[in-house]
């Protein structure tokens, strides 16, 4: 397995001229810039007396200087801490303290939120966007920043040249990031994950999905969530490949323009946008012809010339489309098998850097998440039929919470498996098939495992449902759900709807889990980054 930072080191050396990181129609950085970058960084840590394994927190929105942020922190074994912009403020705060980090990368407009008095440790705070101090206690600190472009001159006079560039990788068992996975104040779980894990997660990517110098990729979700500052960011960007910035969340319109501008090899995404996808443009296209659908010989003409235009409309270069962070609506998914979308759902979480399980799109089961990435087993009496927790084992997996040893200590079996806390079944070929979290389960008087992810697969296919999410209200399941109605829509058809979905999603699931209620939601559910929804808000 070779180090990650090695692969950097030898793609800036080989191709130092070329694009490295990108914001759509904006900034460009080409790998020779990204190696001043770390260097300006490591002159200045040096000059600041910020030793390897100290925190730098990185706060701001998605952008190619936040990735040259990362890269200057990472590269240089300081503790990159990652956040996400959208926190709140206070729990920026709690984060930034709780990770002892001494500096804080972000944005100006998150900064003017922030108070430097709940972050005791933290020297500085610095503009993301221009390099600008915002704030700092510590003037030894500031002073460092400000010189060091006039150190880096100094010390390269003739300038910095590829054969300057030496990147550590003696530190495989140090850690590299600690990534939060909730804004939460109250017992911050911070996942530490070391040089080693990383360079696993981009060892098996590069088996498994593969890039080349000179692909391009776009980079659509949070950096601050492993999901996206693994695959979409880290994986392709050491090998070559040139990382597209898409910066605040666009447009479908202005998304599908990036895409057909930047033509990337691959689409990290997660299951809601390609159903999405499904449901505004190929379903009411296959909808017009039914009737070759329904003729032997002609339907396949039918979902090959959707295949073709999907593809064309994400650039014609996408050679597999990687979603993961929930499961894929049933009817999206055999549309999409009908039209043979290269597509597959795997699995993964924070802990694992992110992935847990994959397989290439011509040898994905559906309604699976993939096989093992490495080490994976069922706790019950048998993993084929009967649901238990997914434990895990792997280089690629935490080494556990940071300063929160009880979380740490509960995450793992006392025979060193880490605890998913998720349910699911492995089939005899190695195809894991996720039943629902513990914590969600539903256990009926009649002693039935009831899991709503099952029933929400149903619902989501019934009409006037676009969220749904299923729910234990005094031992009845309810259904609550979101329908995208115009505001003139007929009160009476309004107060139907309900008893439609009930009816309709009811014919579908068997007598123990049949739903009791349906109770419509004036507004779309709160959702996590990776766009699953935060089901700990609603009971």
């Amino acid at each position: 397995m070779k180090h990650y930072l090695k692969k950097l080191e030898d793609t800036i050396v080989n191709h130092w001229d070329k694009n490295a990181l990108c914001d759509y129609g904006g900034d460009s950085f080409t790998y020779a810039q990204l190696a001043v970058n770390i260097e300006l960084f490591e002159l200045f840590f040096e000059a600041a007396d910020i030793k390897k394994g100290d925190k730098i927190a990185i706060c701001a929105r998605n952008s190619a200087r936040w990735a040259m942020t990362f890269w200057g922190v990472n590269a240089n074994s300081r503790v990159a801490v990652p956040l996400l912009a959208d926190f709140h403020p206070s729990n920026i705060n709690s984060l930034t303290c709780h990770s002892d980090s001494l500096l804080l990368f972000t944005d100006d407009d998150i900064w003017a939120k922030l108070s430097p008095d709940e972050m005791p440790a933290l020297k500085a705070a610095i503009n993301v966007k221009d390099g600008q101090l915002l704030w700092h206690r510590d003037e030894a600190v500031a002073q460092a920043w400000k010189d060091k472009q006039s150190m880096l001159d100094k010390k390269y006079p003739d300038g910095l040249a590829a054969e300057n560039i030496t990147l550590a990788t003696d530190n495989g068992s140090d850690l590299a990031i600690i990534n939060y996975t909730s804004g939460t104040t109250g017992n911050p779980k911070g996942v530490m994950l070391t040089y080693d894990a990383m360079s696993d997660t981009d060892h098996f990517a590069n088996t498994h999905f593969p890039n080349k110098p000179g692909d391009t990729v776009v980079s659509m979700l949070p950096l601050a969530h492993m999901y996206g500052l693994a695959i979409e960011f880290i994986h392709p960007n050491v090998d070559g490949v040139a990382v597209h910035f898409l910066g605040k969340t666009p447009s479908p319109t202005t998304l599908l323009k990036a895409m057909q501008a930047i033509k990337p090899y691959m689409v990290v995404t997660v299951p809601l946008v390609m159903e999405k996808v499904y449901a505004g443009s190929i379903k009411p296209a296959l909808e017009k012809r039914k009737w070759m659908l329904a003729i032997p010989g002609l339907n396949w003409l039918v979902y090959r010339a959707a295949r073709k235009a999907i593809l064309k409309v994400f650039g014609g270069n996408v050679q597999c489309f990687i979603m993961g962070g929930a499961a894929l609506n049933p009817e999206a998914e055999q549309c999409f098998r009908k039209m043979r979308l290269p597509y597959t759902v795997g699995y993964g979480m924070t802990e694992a850097c992110p992935l847990l399980g994959w397989e290439w799109w011509t040898k994905f089961v559906p309604g699976s998440c993939g096989k093992p990435v490495h080490e994976l087993r069922i706790d019950s009496d048998n993993p084929a039929t009967t649901p238990g927790e997914i434990q895990a084992r792997g280089q690629n997996l935490t080494t556990g919470y940071y300063k929160n040893p009880e979380a740490t200590q509960e995450a793992f079996t006392q025979d060193g498996w880490f605890r998913t806390g998720d349910l699911g079944v492995i089939d005899n070929e190695g195809n894991i098939f996720i039943r629902g979290r513990i914590k969600s389960m539903i256990l009926n008087s009649s002693g039935q495992n009831i899991y709503p992810e099952e029933i929400e697969a149903v619902l989501a296919n019934c009409q006037h449902v676009d969220e749904c999410l299923v729910v234990d209200r005094d031992g009845k399941i309810t259904a609550l759900v979101y329908s995208e109605l115009p505001d003139d829509f007929d009160t009476d058809k309004r107060e139907a709807i309900p008893g439609i979905i009930r009816a309709e999603a009811n014919k579908s699931l068997p007598a123990y889990s049949k739903i009791s209620k349906v109770e419509l939601v004036d507004k779309p559910f709160e959702k996590t980054p990776k766009m699953s929804i935060k089901r700990f808000l609603y009971h």
